[in-house]
């Protein structure tokens, strides 16, 4: 086995590796999306909508808020 054979082992499992990470980060978006915990379709618009008085993507909630106020 010679330094080639191996890269093309490590290069075939290193695609099929990326390959499975991206189908579960796109599962992870439609279940989340489904389920009704995110909405994802709503931060398409962040970058069109980036001025200090347009409404936000998403409300704080009063835990993160405290949780923003110890840190800060």
């Amino acid at each position: 086995m010679d330094i080639a054979e191996l890269q093309a082992y490590g290069y075939f499992f290193l695609t099929a590796f990326l390959v499975f990470v991206l189908y579960g980060y796109i599962y992870h978006l439609y279940s989340s999306e489904r389920k009704g915990t995110r909405d994802y379709e709503k931060y398409g618009n962040i970058a069109l909508n980036d001025e200090v008085t347009d409404k936000p993507v998403e409300e704080i909630s009063k835990k993160d808020d405290e949780t923003l106020k110890k840190e800060a």
